[in-house]
């Protein structure tokens, strides 16, 4: 069986470094915020170019923390929009409403996945305050109309980062194009901890404040609370294995761009569409390699008979979730035409030759 993702092996390169700084962390009987937290947050600022870097405990308090943040320091208030892709993971829009504000769902670009540019200003309302832009699987989403549709409005542009660090446009990365970005290292994610982690990057330095505050029970002095805040902080043993993995995520999201276009050259399947590849390769960096075909259950049985696991990404839409039944009405057959088709595909650093062989014969014989 090809995994679709095989956890064990891609951390298994890392091993011997990951046992060692364990035990340093064990050994020094400091757990949280200490130097080890400290050391990923240079080290990711530094990556990403941006002036802070916080550590957070997953990627969905990244997203939350930045709009709580926004909200103290009187950028939002309750009630007030934020434009949000309608196809992404529900994390995005949690992260929105968990703060009280309101999501508006935009349809993406059938093409590329992420938001379509052309439908972003007919939803500013004169409650939109922010833009929250999904890099989606790992491709870039940003331009210079975006900026100025920012600009017009006074919006703030927060990008959902969590499947993109890495990417970059022009020589920019994602998390340094907005006013502020959220992480996700999630263990499946192009940089995985072994556990659940994430960060803010930002270049304000009364958001990064904010948002260390918050994170930390709303305090900046122990025992003096300036926020109601909440208890979210990268741990110091997923810090110290970020730290192992980080100096390598460029040359793994290299070898994912390899794979992908090799599977856009060889597949030649007219029933099955593939993924764009954008004319500059920095501009993704492969999270996920997802094709879609009108009949994604009988193609996903069929690749599994053939000992290849796939999975979806994701099967039901937002705003056909129970969770926000109040949206359930809401027309948006683009993003429900993603979400019926598509299919993601193996793709990983430790991917083989012969994996590849197997899983683009195996499509092409579809």
């Amino acid at each position: 069986m090809i995994k679709f993702l095989n956890l064990h092996k891609v951390n298994s390169k890392y091993s011997e470094e990951l046992k060692k700084v364990a035990k340093e962390v064990i050994d020094s009987g400091w757990y949280v915020k200490g130097k080890h937290v400290e050391k990923f947050e240079d080290n990711l600022k530094e990556y990403v170019g941006s002036k802070y870097a916080v550590g957070v405990a997953n990627g969905l308090d990244a997203l939350r923390l930045i709009f709580k943040a926004y909200i103290e320091l009187g950028y939002m208030k309750k009630g007030d929009e934020v434009i949000v892709p309608a196809n992404t993971y529900i994390a995005s829009i949690l992260a929105i409403t968990d703060n009280g504000l309101v999501p508006v769902l935009v349809e993406p670009n059938i093409k590329t996945y992420n938001l379509d540019i052309s439908k972003i200003e007919q939803s500013i309302s004169t409650k939109t305050k922010a833009i929250l832009i999904v890099h989606l699987y790992g491709r870039v989403f940003w331009s210079e109309e975006l900026v100025n549709i920012a600009k017009k409005y006074s919006l703030k542009i927060v990008e959902d980062n969590a499947q993109a660090i890495g990417a970059k446009f022009n020589n920019t990365n994602t998390g340094n194009l907005g006013d502020a970005a959220g992480f996700s290292f999630y263990p499946g994610k192009n940089l995985g901890a072994l556990g659940d982690g994430g960060a803010v990057t930002t270049n304000d330095t009364a958001l990064s404040t904010a948002v260390k505050a918050i994170a930390n029970y709303g305090s900046e002095e122990k025992y003096i609370n300036k926020y109601q805040g909440l208890n979210s902080r990268l741990d110091e043993m997923q810090a110290a294995f970020l730290n192992v993995k980080l100096p390598f995520l460029d040359e793994e999201n290299e070898m994912r761009r390899k794979i992908a276009e090799l599977y856009v050259k060889s597949i030649e399947n007219p029933s099955i569409i593939l993924p764009e590849l954008p004319s500059n390769s920095r501009e993704h960096v492969w999270h996920l390699f997802v094709v879609r075909t009108k009949n994604r259950d009988k193609l996903q049985e069929y690749l599994l008979k053939e000992k290849i696991e796939t999975l979806i990404h994701y099967p039901v839409p937002p705003h056909k979730q129970e969770a926000y039944k109040e949206m359930g009405n809401l027309k948006l057959p683009i993003t429900e035409k993603i979400h019926d088709e598509v299919l993601s595909l193996p793709l990983s650093p430790i991917q083989t030759e012969d994996d590849m062989e197997i899983i683009i014969n195996a499509l092409n014989n579809y």
